[in-house]
């Protein structure tokens, strides 16, 4: 993983682990998206992600599994498995606001399109922003740790994020990635604009 010339991987492993410690609901069923909804659209920002169950063999692939979005107050984690159409959540992903900023979005996308009709709108790249505040790191966990100052756990990424039950530290792990994504989001907004108005 690159880091730059300014935080060594050994640096990066000395700064404080951060986990998201707030409020997190799981969505399991059509029928607690529209309170959900209410709740994301009220938003400015919101901080994405997605899961995909792991794979081991050669040709072997899966659909995203679970979808992550964060606020400010608490994070929700939409299990996509229970979804046959997105329903008011595709007019979400369609809109211009809220942002929704991440890591990785084309390919998550991508995906994402693969099994539900929408028209992306509104995606902030994180990468793209970084770019801009000319800063080597791109990805979300050299993200957080340049941006941020905290080190992102990621021991639980290779797991079966398709299984009905999540264990509780899978609940964290991916509520985690999503509030960080927004927290770095939030912190390279700030960094770009006093770029911008410095002499």
């Amino acid at each position: 993983m690159e880091f730059g010339p300014d935080l060594t991987h050994e640096q990066v492993m000395a700064l404080p682990l951060c986990r998201y410690e707030g409020p997190i609901h799981l969505i399991h069923s059509p029928a607690q998206l529209p309170d959900t909804l209410k709740e994301l659209c009220q938003e400015r920002v919101l901080g994405v992600d997605t899961e995909t169950r792991a794979a081991f063999r050669k040709g072997e692939a899966y659909p995203p599994a679970l979808m992550q979005l964060a606020t400010a107050h608490a994070v929700w984690l939409i299990q996509l498995r229970a979804f046959p159409t997105l329903d008011g959540l595709a007019a979400l992903l369609s809109s211009a606001t809220p942002l929704k900023a991440g890591v990785g979005l084309d390919h998550d996308l991508r995906k994402l399109r693969e099994i539900y009709a929408f028209k992306p709108a509104g995606f902030v790249n994180l990468a793209q922003m970084s770019d801009a505040a000319a800063i080597r790191a791109n990805g979300l966990r050299g993200l957080a740790a340049h941006v941020l100052g905290v080190r992102v756990p990621k021991q639980t990424q290779c797991t079966n994020w398709a299984r009905s039950v999540l264990t509780a530290q899978q609940l964290r792990y991916a509520a985690t990635d999503a509030w960080i994504a927004r927290e770095i989001f939030l912190a390279l907004e700030k960094l770009l604009a006093q770029k911008a108005v410095a002499p």
